[in-house]
């Protein structure tokens, strides 16, 4: 259940800055404030199609037969994983001037009065990260990283967004300590931890519907020293894909995935790099 708050909590903030960013352009001026009943126009689509993802996800799955689950979960937590890496990729990339390109096209649709501009824009953006949190808790709850009643798996989402509320605020109060900069890397990091996860549950999946070889399994013995059952290995298990009884094909899943995501963020390193100014030659 902490998964599902975590995930709650996370994308609910985010969600938050985006509608907030546009909130708070649109009321600086007169003409703006018109546009303010079409941004909780867009919220509320957004949701609402994220909501409809989610019946989808639930239909499908009720439509399949037995096996035919299985195969539909393990593939839901591997788009999951897959999912929290792009997003990841996408806050590196595009989180420096999310600000500046959200303003600037709610600006142009402002300029033209088409209201459904701002409309569109806000839908966009909700219904993109409420469809994240629904792959990503449909792929955690499917693949039993995330495990527990409804009711309490509902519990856990309401006291995520409730801790989302409670950050957001202190984040636009503009601490020292807590800035966005470290919000986004720190919950960046664990976002990558479940992500790996999710990937090596889908695998365990994949290997005991005989899709994925195991190649040696298990490769160790490590339940002597760190069990999976209780305490730091379950905890280690939920949000990092450690398991005490390792297949060699999980472990080089395990490698390659650390290795693309290294590749991913050095790539975003590398783009975000001042250039160096050209030097002046004299004639």
């Amino acid at each position: 259940m902490e998964q599902v708050a975590f995930i709650v909590w996370r994308e609910s903030v985010e969600a938050l800055l985006l509608v907030g960013i546009l909130y708070a352009w649109l009321r600086q001026s007169p003409e703006g404030r018109k546009g303010l009943p079409w941004l909780w126009g867009g919220v509320a689509c957004g949701a609402l199609l994220a909501g409809l993802l989610a019946l989808l996800l639930l239909g499908i799955s009720s439509w399949l037969s037995s096996e035919g689950q299985e195969l539909f979960q393990a593939a839901m937590a591997l788009v999951a994983s897959a999912l929290v890496v792009q997003m990841v990729y996408w806050m590196r990339r595009h989180g420096r001037t999310l600000k500046q390109d959200l303003q600037a096209g709610a600006d142009r649709e402002m300029e033209r009065a088409n209201w459904w501009g701002v409309l569109f824009l806000v839908a966009i953006a909700v219904a993109r990260e409420g469809s994240e949190t629904v792959v990503f808790l449909y792929g955690m709850v499917a693949a039993g990283v995330s495990s527990g009643s409804a009711w309490k798996l509902a519990l856990a989402g309401v006291a995520g967004f409730v801790a989302a509320l409670g950050s957001f605020w202190l984040l636009q109060l503009g601490g020292k300590f807590l800035t966005w900069r470290r919000f986004f890397r720190l919950t960046e990091v664990l976002l990558l931890l479940l992500a790996c996860s999710l990937l090596v549950t889908g695998t365990d999946r994949l290997i005991s519907l005989g899709i994925l070889p195991t190649l040696i399994d298990p490769v160790w013995d490590s339940s002597a020293l760190l069990a999976t059952d209780s305490g730091l290995g379950k905890v280690l298990a939920d949000f990092a894909g450690y398991r005490a009884f390792p297949a060699l094909s999980q472990l080089l899943t395990w490698l390659l995935y650390w290795i693309v995501v290294w590749a991913l963020l050095r790539r975003t390193r590398q783009r975000s790099a001042p250039r160096p100014r050209p030097s002046s030659v004299s004639a």
